[in-house]
């Protein structure tokens, strides 16, 4: 029996060497589909290289509306057309960003790392480790990524991970220790604080991450742990990580009293209610909405906030169900406000850009004003920016066959279903599940 069949469903898998060849070779399957995929991303870049955009200028081109080249690998690799970006990305699942990405390091490898893509069509180096490297190389000169090419893909199939990175790192610095210091220097930017506010747990707790100074860190560690043993002395309870997390938030809040700008960021709440199935009367919900955020607490822990919040705006229940209706082009915060409160983010295939980031995010009318589309409440959905362009200039067509729910037609036919539930894409939806319209 070879390998091929052990991976086959139908195979009962009751022997341990089996199980172990039968992912070993699942393994190798889904290897060789990368690489297939990486193959036809540089096949569809090709075909839609920055030449084609002066075949066929337009004014949107001319004026920067359309569609426009972009750089996506380092010296050397083509220019490819933006919106070819767009729609390859939404083909792949992705968001735009990612697609970006996932193209970026394709092109790397393709055009400025010639031997290492040779052993990844030649089946010797999965995907993933060559992306790795071509990720480490896009910054780089033509010179600096033909050096490390040389040097790293005789070895880069038989390394670990890290291995790998320090193989690359080493090389960058071989090459040009100017760039490496400069390198080191530009790194400073890699610190941050995160706090991930998108992401709220029921109970209101968020996560919080970041990357300091060593200087900074031990000062910020000593602030917390004399916090911690502050509350502990004024006869806390709470277990220590519990107290060290309460500590930086009196910190912050101390800090809004000392600082001039005294205007924190305010928590947006909307309060929702629906009808009670029995007395036809408005009941509200146990849970509130933390729209700025993009989730909801329990009732009990706003009245919590309420007591200890630097800024916070209750806003009145607004009917997502209402059809909100003007006859001027321009939306009203009303109107803008229930839209991108119904759909959440941008209504794109695969984007999950917030709606309420509103210097990134437009009130897009589905059908055009100047064609008779209404400024109303089925017929306005949130696009970001750059899928706004796409949709105006790069060829997608959508429509709204209910509010909230957005059928898209990619320039090449793919089609998608976006709603409340995700991004549907038709051509891979399971049998006996049709395409919702």
């Amino acid at each position: 029996m070879t390998l091929a069949h052990l991976a086959t469903p139908e195979t009962t898998l009751d022997d341990p060497a089996m199980v172990l060849a039968a992912a070993r070779a699942n393994q190798r399957e889904a290897d060789a589909a990368e690489v297939r995929v990486l193959q036809a991303a540089v096949e569809w870049c090709a075909m839609h290289p920055a030449e084609s955009l002066a075949e066929s200028a337009s004014w949107a081109t001319m004026q920067g509306f359309g569609d426009q080249p972009v750089g996506l690998a380092g010296d050397g690799a083509p220019l490819v057309t933006e919106f070819a970006v767009v729609e390859l990305a939404a083909a792949l699942g992705k968001s735009l960003d990612a697609g970006r990405a996932y193209l970026s390091e394709a092109l790397e490898l393709r055009y400025r790392l010639p031997k290492v893509w040779a052993k990844v069509t030649g089946g010797d180096l999965p995907a993933w480790k060559a992306r790795t490297i071509a990720r480490k190389t896009l910054p780089l000169p033509k010179a600096g990524a033909r050096f490390v090419d040389t040097h790293v893909a005789q070895f880069a199939s038989s390394i670990s991970p890290a291995a790998l990175g320090r193989l690359v790192d080493e090389a960058l610095v071989r090459f040009d220790p100017d760039e490496a210091e400069r390198i080191r220097f530009e790194r400073t930017e890699a610190r941050h604080v995160t706090v991930q506010t998108r992401q709220v747990s029921f109970d209101g707790h968020v996560d919080v991450w970041a990357t300091l100074d060593l200087a900074d860190a031990l000062d910020l560690e000593d602030a917390i742990a004399k916090g911690a043993d502050r509350l502990a002395a004024l006869g806390s309870r709470e277990v220590e990580g519990s107290r060290r997390a309460t500590a930086l938030g009196d910190m912050a809040r101390r800090q809004l009293v000392l600082e001039f700008d005294t205007d924190p960021k305010p928590m947006v709440v909307h309060v929702h209610q629906h009808p009670d199935p029995h007395t036809g009367e408005p009941v509200l919900d146990q849970v509130v909405r933390v729209e700025n955020v993009r989730g909801f607490v329990l009732t009990g822990q706003l009245a919590e906030w309420c007591t200890r919040a630097a800024k916070m705006t209750i806003k009145p229940v607004i009917d997502l169900a209402e059809r909100i209706h003007v006859e001027a082009y321009e939306v009203p915060d009303r109107l803008s406000e229930q839209t991108r409160l119904r759909d959440h983010h941008c209504v794109f295939p695969w984007c999950t850009r917030p709606a309420f980031q509103h210097s990134k995010v437009d009130d897009d009318h589905v059908v055009p004003h100047n064609r008779g589309g209404p400024t109303a409440t089925e017929n306005i959905g949130p696009l970001c920016r750059r899928h706004h362009r796409a949709k105006t200039h790069g060829g997608w067509q959508h429509s709204s066959p209910s509010p909230g729910s957005y059928h898209w037609t990619s320039p090449s036919g793919v089609t998608y279903t976006v709603d409340h539930h995700g991004t549907h894409d038709h051509d891979t939806d399971p049998p006996g599940h049709p395409p919702e319209q």
